[in-house]
C-alpha cells in the first residue's frame, strides 16, 4: 500500500471508514465479523481507520478498538467529539476533556492518533476547542489534531492556535464544495485533507439503482435528498460515466471514483466505508489506478453536462459555510 502526508502524519493511502460497521447504512455487522473486516484492511496494507463515539454511538469505537488492539502501534486511529451530548452538538472545553477519557477507554488505548472536532460548535469560540486540544496533545492524550465540516474561517482560526493535521469534509466526484475554499486553505497551510462519502454514500460505486429503498430504521440514506427515487434516476448518467471510464482502463467503477480524488491532490486520503471484507480490495486497488490528463479531462467534461439533483446533506445541521 502507497502511504500519503497529512501534514507530517503517515498514513496508508486509502484509509478505512469504519462507520458502517455499527450505523449509518444497514444493520449493524456482528462484532466478530467487524473485527475479522477491520483486521483484513490491516493485513492488506492499511493502517489509517477512522471512527466517532457518535457511530453507534459508542460501539464503533468499541470494536475499533478490540479489533486493533494487537497492532496498535503500527496503525493510526482517528476518533471525533463534538458531535452527540445531552444538549446537542457540544465541543465545551470540560466536554472535549469528558469525551477523550471515555474514547480513550472504548478504543482501549492510552493516546488517539487524530482527534477530529466532529462538527463546528457554533456557541463555542474555535479557539478555545483548539486550545482544549493543544493541552491534551501536550499531556500525551492525543497527537495530532483535526476539523470535520470546517470552513477555512474556522480552519485558519484553530491553526494560529495549534496546528491542524487534517480536515475532513464530504468531497466526491458529485460533492466538490471543498474544491472552492477549504482544498487550497489546506494545502497553503500543509493541511491533509480527508474526504468522507468519497463514493457518494454508495451511490457512486454503480451498485444502486433508482428503484432500491431504504431502510429508515438502520440507513441514514432513506432521509438524504439525493437517494430519492427522483435525484437518483437524475444524477444516473454521472454513475454511467465512470463505469464506462473503469471498463476502458480495466478498473472498477469504484477505483476509478477513489482514483479521481487521489489525482486531486497528494495530501488528499479517502476513507471509504468498508463494511465487508470484499470491498477492502476493491477499495485499496484504487491506489494503483492511473488517472491521465485525459481521463480527467472526460470526467470535467462529463460533469459539465450532469446537473447533479438533490442536497447533498442539509448544510444547516452542518454549521457549514463555503
Amino acid at each position: 500500500m502507497k502511504t500519503r502526508k497529512l501534514g507530517s502524519l503517515e498514513v496508508s493511502a486509502i484509509g478505512m471508514g469504519c462507520m458502517n460497521l455499527s450505523f449509518g447504512t444497514g444493520k449493524a455487522t456482528d462484532i466478530s465479523e467487524g473485527i475479522k473486516v477491520i483486521r483484513s484492511g490491516f493485513d492488506k496494507g492499511i493502517t489509517f481507520f477512522d471512527t466517532a463515539e457518535a457511530y453507534g454511538p459508542f460501539t464503533n469505537e468499541e470494536l475499533v478498538g478490540e479489533a486493533l488492539k494487537p497492532f496498535r502501534k503500527d496503525v493510526i486511529i482517528a476518533t471525533k467529539f463534538g458531535m452527540i451530548s445531552d444538549s446537542g452538538v457540544n465541543s465545551q472545553p470540560a466536554h472535549i476533556r469528558k469525551v477523550v477519557e471515555a474514547s480513550l477507554k472504548r478504543l482501549q488505548t492510552d493516546y488517539i492518533d487524530l482527534l477530529y472536532q466532529h462538527r463546528v460548535d457554533p456557541h463555542v469560540p474555535i479557539e478555545d476547542v483548539a486550545g482544549t486540544v493543544k493541552d491534551l496533545i501536550a499531556e500525551g492524550k492525543v497527537k495530532y489534531f483535526g476539523l470535520s465540516e470546517a470552513n477555512a474561517e474556522t480552519i485558519i482560526k484553530a491553526h494560529n492556535v495549534q496546528a491542524v493535521t487534517a480536515v475532513q469534509n464530504q468531497y466526491s466526484v458529485w460533492t466538490r464544495e471543498p474544491e472552492t475554499s477549504v482544498i487550497p486553505t489546506c494545502e497553503e497551510l500543509g493541511i491533509g485533507f480527508v474526504p468522507w462519502g468519497p463514493l457518494g454514500t454508495g451511490f457512486l460505486t454503480g451498485a444502486i439503482s433508482p428503484d432500491d429503498t431504504f431502510d429508515q430504521a438502520t440507513d441514514l440514506r432513506a432521509v438524504f435528498p439525493r437517494f430519492t427515487k427522483e435525484a437518483m434516476t437524475a444524477n444516473m448518467p454521472l454513475v454511467t460515466m465512470l463505469k464506462n471510464i473503469a471498463e476502458r482502463k480495466g478498473a472498477s467503477t469504484v477505483q476509478i471514483a477513489l482514483a479521481w480524488l487521489l489525482a486531486q491532490k497528494p495530501f488528499i486520503v479517502p476513507i471509504p466505508g468498508m463494511d465487508k471484507i470484499a470491498y477492502i480490495e476493491d477499495n485499496i486497488k484504487s491506489a494503483e489506478v492511473e488517472m491521465t490528463a485525459e481521463d480527467l479531462q472526460e470526467i470535467e467534461e462529463g460533469l459539465s453536462k450532469i446537473a447533479i439533483q438533490g442536497e447533498r446533506l442539509n448544510k444547516d445541521l452542518l454549521n457549514l459555510s463555503e
